[in-house]
């Protein structure tokens, strides 16, 4: 079997997942294939009206959205290159057509460090998040979001976590619908609920060795 970054990370518990699952997240340069999803997000929901100038400001950057709806067609792409510090990366970008004319992404790039998986947020890598990937014991992925840092330029800092939020996302297979299922929910521990969405869709695996120029970040950071 070809090993992945989320190989690694996850060990033995990899082979705890869903067949469909472990090819979904077997992306990577070793397996010489990406990953496209095309489905529709039954719900995107927000905290309450004060919630709204935070999810703007993620906006900004393809780190949050800030729109709502339902039954919204969204894609996600996971495609593997070699970012320019010689690291094994894969894009992690959903598009969502909230309305037909304008489109909301929430971009993320992941890397292997140590032995976990990192994820950089949004268009600039500003923000860098430690993932825990673990198997549900009916096969499903759960990934929740650990410490956050923000770096720019010469400035590294830890984030306060009264200013953003955790994620928790769960990703299942269904046999008889012959989709993914997919849960996320963005929580703060001081204002609760932030931004979440659930829904369905089906994956393409096109070959693939890198990355298009439109999935990657305008601006890579070494820093994790």
């Amino acid at each position: 079997m070809t090993t992945s970054m989320f190989t690694e990370a996850m060990g033995a518990d990899f082979e705890r997942l869903h067949p469909m699952l472990q090819k979904r997240f077997g992306v990577g340069l070793e397996s010489g294939y990406a990953c496209v999803g095309r489905g529709t997000m039954t719900r995107i929901r927000r905290g309450p009206w004060w919630t709204v100038p935070f999810l703007q400001i993620g906006r900004l950057r393809n780190i949050l959205v800030a729109d709502t709806g339902t039954d919204v067609p969204f894609t996600v792409e996971n495609f593997p290159y070699r970012d320019p510090y010689g690291r094994e990366t894969i894009t992690f970008v959903r598009e969502y057509r909230v309305r037909p004319s304008r489109a909301a992404r929430f971009d993320a790039t992941m890397v292997l460090d140590d032995g976990h998986v990192v994820d950089y947020l949004g268009t600039h890598q500003h923000l860098v998040v430690d993932l825990d990937l673990r198997a549900g014991s009916d096969g499903s992925l759960r990934l929740t979001s650990g410490p956050q840092r923000f770096y720019e330029g010469p400035v590294g800092f830890r984030f306060p976590m009264f200013a953003s939020g955790y994620a928790t996302l769960v990703e299942s297979y269904d046999d008889e619908a012959e989709c993914f299922r997919v849960r996320l929910e963005v929580r703060n521990r001081v204002f609760g609920f932030l931004f979440g969405y659930e829904g369905t869709f089906t994956c393409e695996f096109p070959e693939a060795s890198d990355a298009p120029a439109r999935l990657k970040p305008r601006r890579h950071e070494l820093r994790t």
